[in-house]
């Protein structure tokens, strides 16, 4: 046979195998009820297989290097360390009991969790899988976020409706800001000044200066034929030139699309029910909705701001992830 016949037989092989030099342009689907993950293939908007991982999976990140996906395991304590390549786990990290929500350093050496029954967040050595400190937080604490420097960490406590402003150096609780009600979900603004807070039982989003933690504006959402009461945003992400957020609306079943500069509200996107978390893929055309009571994720088309397919996906879905 001719080199180059070789060559093509060798490259149909492998993707006929699924090699894993090949498997980019996916997102990664955490499901609460499963424990696992599911794959979608973000061309053809499909799902292609799943990935067994520890129990009550929640919260995703990916590692600095982009090689490996961490997942927090509500009931297993742990984080789940999934080498991409292989999608197999390598690697399980203990994270302290009932772990939801986590951030990595920019550096990647420090997890930072936190842990909703005893009030704490955790920081983690990744290498050593050791605690290196505790710092206690107000009652159920879940949302956290470094900030690019790794100086800073802030926590939500949905109880006491507050963000704790945290040094990383000395682990001191610096402040303590009064925000809506039951506070869930972070994102910050590309040059860093401003901290969006969603409130879940406010229907609102608070936005934050991070200079000195003075509230900048209040952000009120609203859905016809809705009651406030059914409005409860949780997931936000912005897009990189911080031009526009997106705002996952909970049981309003909802995206909300949002004008950052102006700090209005525009499109509302239905999706499914209780829109939980968003994610955009690298081109940002495409925002992909976890909805968290119909078993499904709706893949929103951002240009038009229409959905453009909703895929069945694990039971209880909570967030996406990703991979390009």
């Amino acid at each position: 046979m001719r080199p180059s016949l070789i060559r093509r037989a060798l490259l149909c092989s492998a993707v006929a195998l699924g090699s894993p030099a090949l498997a980019q342009g996916v997102a990664f689907v955490s499901s609460e009820k499963d424990h696992a993950l599911t794959v979608i293939d973000l061309k053809t908007l499909a799902v292609t297989g799943t990935v067994p991982t520890c129990k009550r999976p929640r919260h995703m990140q990916l590692t600095p290097d982009g090689k490996q996906l961490m997942v927090a395991c509500g009931e297993s304590n742990a984080a789940d360390v999934i080498d991409l390549a292989t999608r197999k786990s390598v690697r399980r990290l203990p994270l302290g009991d009932d772990p939801e929500a986590f951030d990595l350093s920019p550096d990647g050496k420090t997890l930072y969790v936190t842990n909703e029954d005893d009030g704490e967040l955790s920081m983690i050595d990744v290498a050593g899988g050791k605690v290196l400190r505790k710092v206690s937080v107000g009652k159920e604490p879940e949302g956290v976020k470094v900030s690019p420097d790794g100086a800073t960490v802030w926590v939500t406590s949905e109880v006491a409706n507050l963000v704790h402003v945290i040094d990383t150096a000395s682990g001191k609780l610096v402040k303590n800001v009064a925000v809506g009600k039951r506070p869930r979900r972070f994102a910050l603004t590309p040059d860093g000044a401003q901290l969006w807070v969603t409130n879940e039982l406010s229907a609102s989003v608070t936005v934050l200066s991070t200079r000195d933690y003075a509230v900048i504006d209040t952000l009120k959402f609203q859905v016809k034929g809705m009651r406030d009461t059914d409005i409860t945003p949780v997931g936000i992400t912005m897009t990189k030139d911080g031009k526009r957020a997106f705002v996952a609306l909970g049981r309003a079943n909802h995206v909300a699309f949002v004008d950052v500069a102006a700090r209005k509200v525009g499109e509302l996107v239905l999706v499914g029910k209780r829109a939980w978390n968003v994610a955009l893929d690298k081109a940002e055309a495409r925002l992909y909705v976890c909805n968290g009571l119909s078993d499904d994720l709706t893949v929103i088309d951002v240009a038009a701001a229409k959905p453009l397919k909703t895929i069945p996906v694990g039971r209880v879905p909570y967030m996406a992830v990703i991979v390009e």
